[in-house]
């Protein structure tokens, strides 16, 4: 079946592929999407080659009884038309056949569900894992959270590279990357061959955790738990979106997962542990306003840019911040529990999980870019003094 399937997908791609045969060779993302993609991405795990096994199987059992009904359908209809003469019959149902035309579909259709149920099964078997991951979507990010196994500790965010949303807000996407809107800052890193199990829930509203090439959708709901597994069977770089219509910034929310050897992995871990360490900043530390500021138009650039414009004028129904009242304000609590806890129903989403300090730095920043020439400083400590209110 397998091997049928290569061979249909094969002669589709040849029927479609003449008329941009030039743009496939240079925009085909390794890991998928692919230029003139009529099949599935190719699978890395077993999950996925079922299901590409049940979807041709499907595919090829509708069509030959799509095929057989319609040509008895049709050739009754040609060979007894009214035009040569043709009587109609007078006769009472037949019980034989109507046994076997019940039996038969009966048959097809067990003979469908059992490879379906045991594929089912296995995508919900997510015992003994060898680690474990929460993801949770953010409007319009994700969050990763290794939870157990090598790695345990490790947390961050992963964002659209800005860079690609620039080049989407100006619309000069003529030279764009393969990985157009799929590049983010912060991939996933999971090691090949290791059954990984993906926890999801959301902050906001209902996201959807998808990469196709693991055969993996599941939805994130805020205050739910649900989960999923994958095992890679090769290393290289795999790529998802958000699934579920979560807002305006819907398109803008890819999933980058790469998938590098135990030893690679074991050296990634290494070297995100002591990047945490080194960033483990102390709240109660007292910051320069320029240090202050230089680090909060890094966090401006990842996380707020997007809506609120580089430039700070804001966008459409997005507030600007450049000259924006509370902004400018001397007290900062105001600010500091919006960038905590969001506003205007989650137009503005709530950035509780970024650090004290990351909090602090973009607060200072707006305050001091842009016309915004304040000079106040807003120090980690009272963000921590806000989180409890």
């Amino acid at each position: 079946m397998k091997s049928i399937s290569n061979k249909l997908a094969s002669l589709l791609l040849i029927a479609g592929a003449w008329v941009g045969s030039a743009a496939h060779a240079v925009q085909d993302l390794p890991g998928g999407p692919a230029v003139n993609q009529l099949n599935l991405h190719p699978p890395v795990t077993k999950i996925a080659e079922e299901q590409h096994f049940l979807h041709w199987m499907m595919l090829i059992i509708c069509t030959v009884i799509f095929v057989a009904v319609f040509s008895v359908m049709f050739y009754s209809i040609w060979k007894h038309r009214r035009s040569k003469g043709a009587k109609s019959a007078n006769f009472h149902e037949s019980v034989t056949v109507e046994v076997v035309w019940t039996i038969i579909p009966f048959i097809i259709v067990i003979l469908m569900a059992l490879p379906a149920t045991k594929v089912l099964v296995a995508q919900k078997d997510t015992t003994n894992a060898d680690l474990t991951i929460k993801t949770t979507g953010y409007q319009w990010k994700w969050g990763y959270d290794y939870i157990t196994g090598e790695g345990e500790g490790l947390s961050f965010i992963s964002t659209l590279d800005s860079s690609h949303r620039v080049m989407s807000d100006s619309g000069k996407v003529k030279d764009a990357p393969a990985d157009y809107l799929l590049k983010v800052d912060n991939p996933m890193v999971v090691p090949v061959g290791k059954k990984i199990r993906i926890i999801t829930t959301a902050n906001d509203v209902i996201h959807a955790f998808m990469v196709p090439a693991f055969g993996i959708k599941q939805d994130a709901i805020p205050g739910f738990v649900r989960d999923t597994w994958f095992r890679a069977e090769k290393t290289g770089d795999f790529y998802g979106q958000c699934a579920e219509l979560c807002g305006k910034e819907h398109a803008y929310m890819p999933i980058h997962v790469k998938v590098v050897s135990a030893e690679d992995y074991t050296a990634w871990v290494g070297e995100q542990k002591k990047l945490a360490a080194a960033k483990l900043d102390d709240p109660s530390k007292v910051w320069a306003l320029d240090d202050l500021v230089k680090r909060g138009e890094k966090v401006y650039a990842a996380n707020c840019a997007a809506c609120h414009q580089a430039n700070g004028k804001g966008a459409g129904p997005i507030k600007a911040l450049d000259a924006s009242a509370v902004v400018l304000d001397a007290d900062h609590a105001k600010q500091i529990q919006i960038l905590l806890k969001g506003a205007a129903n989650g137009a503005m989403p709530a950035w509780a999980q970024l650090s004290d300090t990351d909090i602090a730095a973009v607060a200072t920043y707006t305050k001091n870019a842009w016309s915004n020439k304040t000079g106040q400083l807003v120090q980690p400590a009272e963000v921590v003094a806000q989180r409890g209110k």
